[in-house]
């Protein structure tokens, strides 16, 4: 694809009196794409979501949405000298988001939530807002970039910075909606943000990344599943040979892939291969058994170029999987299926897969298993 970036910089963005609303999530990353808007000149609002009864719900403490992190948000806006604004945004997370996590976990799948977030909830809300303001874009602290084509296509397209690239989690984010958004990280490594906001006097300079599900209360997993009335009923952990070598504690606990506390001895690493839910049985094998040359997935989008040229197309199963070149995709209406031209480890129900030529994103969809139509 011939084109370029977009930078704080273009002249089509960035005309006189043009306005961005930044998405300020209490940490140091929207705090510095707040920073770097304004800093390039233009007017700035920032807005930070609620997306919670705090009363009822017990957030981690580091998360993006804590009531600590809307007041590190607003604390951080008034630093910058910019308004801040609070959108209530509960029913629709709860809808959308956790409902969502909660029924994929208890159909034995491991969603994303926060792909689910970006592409449903996060952009829409801050476009939304934009609109109702009279503001012109949207900016958030994520490492993405912009890329626009010769014929004026607009695509998602990875960061500068490798390590922190997060346009995986937006891959769900296509079409228009990216004529509205600006990615004002995305030409900067984690090194230089932090550098930034400590120059600027920033209080979040040095506050630790949250590495939780944002909703998930401190503690486990299976609490929180079992607190929303996902069965955890035990049941045999058996081999790919059909040899039960242990018990599982709930399928709800256990994903595909996993290692650790499987609890069974078999004088060798065992990794879980497969969650049988009609059986209520955790079938678990050696790391070749996790290799699989094909996967299903529920179509979100697709540029028509990747069914077309294939071999020009990688896809990425998780958020620090290696992309992986195709051999063949097909696409059914809202389904598809690919084959890689080397098998891969750990193809897990529920995540997202995400489709690449070279840095650009050009699909998106959900994994519903391995293996043909």
């Amino acid at each position: 694809m011939d084109g370029r970036f977009i930078d704080l910089d273009a002249v089509e963005m960035n005309r006189p009196g043009a306005s961005v609303l930044v998405s300020m999530s209490g940490g140091v990353d929207s705090a510095v794409a707040a920073l770097l808007v304004k800093r390039a000149g233009y007017r700035v609002v920032g807005l930070t979501m609620k997306n919670y009864c705090y009363t009822d719900t017990d957030v981690p403490e580091r998360s993006c949405c804590s009531v600590e992190a809307i007041h590190d948000a607003k604390r951080e806006c008034d630093s910058l000298g910019i308004p801040h604004r609070i959108a209530d945004v509960e029913d629709l997370f709860t809808r959308e988001v956790i409902d969502d996590f909660v029924n994929e976990y208890r159909d034995g799948r491991t969603p994303n939530p926060c792909v689910r977030c970006n592409s449903i909830v996060r952009f829409h809300t801050l476009i939304d807002h934009a609109d109702r303001f009279g503001i012109d874009y949207v900016a958030t602290g994520h490492y993405a970039r912009v890329y626009v084509t010769r014929d004026k296509g607009l695509y998602l397209a990875r960061s500068v910075d490798n390590e922190k690239d997060q346009s995986y989690f937006l891959s769900g984010v296509h079409g228009d909606m990216l004529r509205r958004i600006l990615f004002p990280l995305g030409n900067n490594d984690k090194h230089t943000v932090r550098r930034l906001a400590r120059e600027a006097s920033l209080g979040v300079a040095t506050k630790r990344e949250s590495q939780e599900v944002c909703f998930v209360p401190e503690g486990t997993l299976t609490s929180f599943l079992d607190s929303r009335g996902v069965a955890l009923t035990p049941g045999p952990i058996e081999n790919v040979g059909g040899e039960v070598i242990g018990e599982h504690r709930g399928l709800a606990s256990y994903t595909v892939g996993q290692r650790r506390h499987l609890g069974v001895a078999a004088g060798k690493p065992q990794y879980v291969v497969r969650l049988d839910l009609k059986k209520n049985v955790l079938v678990v094998g050696d790391r070749q058994d996790l290799l699989r040359h094909e996967l299903v997935f529920r179509l979100d989008w697709i540029d028509s170029t990747v069914v077309d040229d294939p071999g020009a197309v990688t896809a990425q199963i998780r958020y620090r999987h290696r992309p992986a070149s195709l051999e063949m995709i097909r696409v059914d209406g809202s389904r598809g299926c690919l084959r890689f031209e080397e098998p891969q480890p750990a193809i897990c129900p529920g995540q997202t897969v995400a489709f690449f030529r070279g840095d650009i994103v050009v699909g998106s969809g959900v994994i519903d298993g391995s293996g043909p139509f």
